[in-house]
């Protein structure tokens, strides 16, 4: 069966058999503490960022928790910026700490797209939090974050908090360039890792706002912010989780960025160009803001996606389907890390 679900990705053999070693103890041999801060540069290098870097043992939500709760107080605003679930879904988080909110959303089949709104919004709301979600995967959209960027600047806002979940690694993220405080990933989509760990990588602003907060949940930033030098982890960590992220993080380095950029557009390409060729319609209709690393097409005129996805795995081929508004709309091929091959010494 060929595995081209938009996550968890299907893992190579190299980073799989990392796990069979025999790790010693990760709160006390100083070898676990080079490899979490080898880990955490490399990752900072796909980020394209200076700024820190967090590991923490758990799927990628438990990122996107973190973000929220570790730096956020009762009261605080928060504009959330969506086009999908996942945009949305921000908004059902921050209001359950306590925060007061205010979403502008767009179409599922649209990217973001008028900016004359969101600025008269940043100007009159003035957040303390602007959120975006970089690729929509229940829809296949890949989100322009640069603008996002901009404003935050021009306006002076506290925290720019980004979840590049399905879009980090391949495709060219630029956490500094876009003035990005909170970036979250996740180790299960284009890293071709388990889903075990999750990183985020934490401005000084971030750092400053999650002081403020002082949160201790298991989610919680702030006991991370000195492990690079103490060693002192808030909980036991996973030696095993950080070698398949590293070795996945290295996998990507080892090839270049760019490369692994290139390919990923290239395969979409071709994707999206086979599917229309067996006459499937895309979504959206607009491929210029299509995800590299997902597609999102129509199910056929006929089946409902529990037939379709039947009928696929008779096929030999795992696909997705999607949540929410699309649900039973739409299916979805996840075309990214190792579900597209990795080069010859990763398989």
């Amino acid at each position: 069966m060929i595995n081209m679900m938009p996550g968890p990705t299907s893992v190579p053999e190299l980073i799989r058999n990392i796990a069979l070693e025999d790790f010693g103890s990760a709160d006390i041999e100083p070898d676990f503490l080079k490899l979490y801060n080898e880990c955490t540069e490399n990752i900072k290098k796909i980020f394209n960022t200076k700024n820190d870097v967090v590991i923490m043992t758990g799927e990628g939500m438990l990122a996107l928790w973190s973000g929220l709760k570790s730096c956020l107080l009762t009261g605080d605003k928060v504009l959330a910026i969506s086009n999908g679930i996942f945009g949305t879904g921000i908004v059902d988080m921050a209001e359950s700490v306590g925060c007061s909110t205010k979403l502008i959303e767009f179409p599922y089949n649209d990217t973001y797209t008028d900016y004359v709104l969101i600025e008269k919004t940043i100007a009159e709301f003035k957040p303390k939090m602007i959120t975006a979600v970089h690729c929509e995967t229940p829809s296949g959209v890949l989100n322009d974050l640069s603008i996002l960027g901009e404003l935050k600047k021009k306006y002076s806002v506290p925290l720019f908090y980004v979840d590049a979940v399905a879009s980090v690694g391949a495709v060219h993220v630029d956490v500094d360039k876009h003035g990005i405080d909170i970036c979250l990933g996740g180790s299960q989509k284009v890293f071709s890792a388990p889903p075990n760990s999750c990183f985020l990588s934490v401005s000084k602003a971030a750092w400053n706002c999650a002081e403020e907060v002082g949160y201790q949940g298991y989610d919680a930033l702030l006991p991370f912010k000195d492990v690079a030098t103490t060693g002192y982890f808030p909980y036991t960590p996973s030696w095993m989780n950080v070698a398949q992220l590293n070795l996945a993080a290295k996998i990507i380095l080892d090839e270049g960025l760019n490369n692994v950029v290139k390919r990923h557009n290239s395969f979409a390409k071709d994707v999206r160009k086979r599917l229309k060729e067996s006459g499937i319609e895309i979504f959206p209709v607009n491929e210029n803001i299509s995800s590299p690393t997902v597609t999102a097409a129509y199910i056929p005129d006929g089946y409902s996606f529990e037939e379709w996805d039947k009928y696929l795995r008779n096929q030999g081929i795992v696909c997705g389907g999607s949540w929410g508004k699309l649900a039973g709309k739409i299916f979805r091929i996840g075309h990214m890390g190792n579900n597209i091959g990795r080069p010859s010494h990763a398989k």
